[in-house]
């Protein structure tokens, strides 16, 4: 088996809060993230698929397919928005590092399946202290 993992970056502005709470209701649950005037990050992203290579190229899928896909799933819907409001695929998420994962991974897993190869973990930095991996179900 092996892995390869695709880099990519981006930035976007988040809120973390519920509607039916109060500000202060949501001040208490997530602290300054809930900031009605939003706040952003520099996120990195990691994607790491695994497969056993293709005997006739030595590729488990060419990293520019890889590549490919986080762009066009991802990082063009992604970055330099807002993940409550510009989103399609954050639509009635709240946007900790956690939901923004796992909807990274059910945005791009289909389309590595049908490369023949499996996705293994979506990885997002936050900050240079909080990161997440997401493995899948």
């Amino acid at each position: 088996m092996v892995y390869l993992t695709r880099r990519e970056r981006f930035n976007a502005a988040h809120r973390l809060f519920k509607k039916e709470w109060s500000d202060e209701k949501n001040f208490e649950v997530f602290g300054k993230c809930s900031n009605p005037n939003w706040h952003g990050h520099n996120y990195t992203l990691f994607v790491t698929i695994k497969g056993e290579p293709n005997p006739e190229t030595g590729f488990v899928i060419n990293i520019k397919q890889l590549s490919k896909i986080v762009k066009e799933k991802v990082i063009e819907k992604i970055d330099h928005k807002n993940l409550n409001i510009d989103v399609d695929f954050m639509h009635a998420k709240i946007p900790t590092s956690e939901n923004i994962a796992i909807a990274i991974w059910n945005e791009i897993e289909p389309d590595i399946k049908n490369l023949n190869a499996d996705l293994h973990c979506v990885k997002v930095i936050e900050t240079e202290n909080n990161s997440v991996e997401y493995y899948g179900n």
